[in-house]
């Protein structure tokens, strides 16, 4: 009896071929991977996946899930499934339990929408303190909306400070897009795959934690100039200067830089910001 999907949990089964290959592909599985599969559902990518690679770790949140997919596949001995929520899992006391199944260097998983910014913190970490040590490879299917975010280019409307904290850590790149249509039952909407390479942008930042709180108040208003956002920190000809020489102009939004234009920002206005609340990218 097929399981019926939780509202709950935003599960949403992914039927579509094409886009259960195109995961593959992007994941470059070898024999010697050990991946980490987020919310593995019913189990129809964790058994093409379990073919290819050294060992697969699932964490998997329903609990009748967890029942079927140890019917399934309980078996495999190169499958271990982990019942519990990702964000509050700590994945490496679990797996001392499990001598044979080793920490693992890659993700795949088709994530939680209403969590998706959670999920990414839980993989990369923030640009204070990153996840160490990183993952090789995360492919993640996510909110379309979330991988234009992603994987945004400066001056575009989707640029925000979710895309300079994520591009800090990691290369995003766009796979493809996967239709509502390709689930069931289907989400509101439309979906995409996205491969992120954990690294720290080159040249990184002095002081971390400056950044991320510059990122925070430089898009707290999108619609201000960024000499205005940062006015609390640093007075707007001292800011005026900073932005020329980073060949921008005085009128630039916080969209307008790049990620290294962020970080020089940070690393040539030197004061000690404080903490700031969380914003929206």
């Amino acid at each position: 009896m097929k399981p019926k999907a939780r509202k709950q949990f935003a599960q949403h089964w992914l039927r579509s071929e094409k886009a259960l290959n195109q995961i593959i592909t992007a994941a470059d599985l070898q024999p010697r991977d050990r991946l980490l599969e987020i919310g593995p559902g019913t189990g129809v990518l964790t058994r093409r996946i379990l073919a290819e690679v050294e060992s697969l770790v699932a964490v998997e949140i329903d609990r009748d899930l967890c029942q079927l997919l140890a019917k399934k596949l309980g078996q495999k001995e190169n499958f271990l499934l982990l019942q519990g929520d990702i964000l509050s899992l700590n994945l490496a006391e679990h797996l001392a339990a499990f001598p044979h199944f080793h920490y693992p260097n890659k993700v795949v998983a088709n994530i939680p929408y209403n969590i998706t910014g959670p999920i990414l913190q839980t993989l990369l970490g923030t640009i204070a303190k990153p996840v160490a040590p990183a993952f090789e490879l995360i492919v993640l299917l996510v909110q379309k909306e979330v991988a234009q975010r992603l994987c945004a280019k400066p001056g575009g409307k989707e640029f925000g400070a979710l895309s300079v904290r994520v591009q800090y850590l990691a290369e995003c790149e766009w796979i493809c897009d996967v239709p509502a249509k390709a689930f069931s039952p289907p989400p509101k909407v439309d979906s995409a795959v996205v491969r992120l390479h954990p690294r720290i942008v080159a040249p990184s930042a002095d002081n971390p934690q400056n950044l991320e709180t510059l990122v925070k108040l430089g898009f707290a208003s999108k619609r201000k100039m960024l000499r205005n956002n940062l006015k609390s920190v640093c007075d707007r000809d001292k800011i005026n200067q900073l932005l020329e020489q980073l060949d921008s102009h005085p009128q630039a939004r916080a969209e307008d830089l790049s990620v290294t234009q962020w970080v020089t920002l940070a690393n040539r206005l030197n004061v000690t910001v404080g903490e700031v609340g969380e914003v929206g990218g």
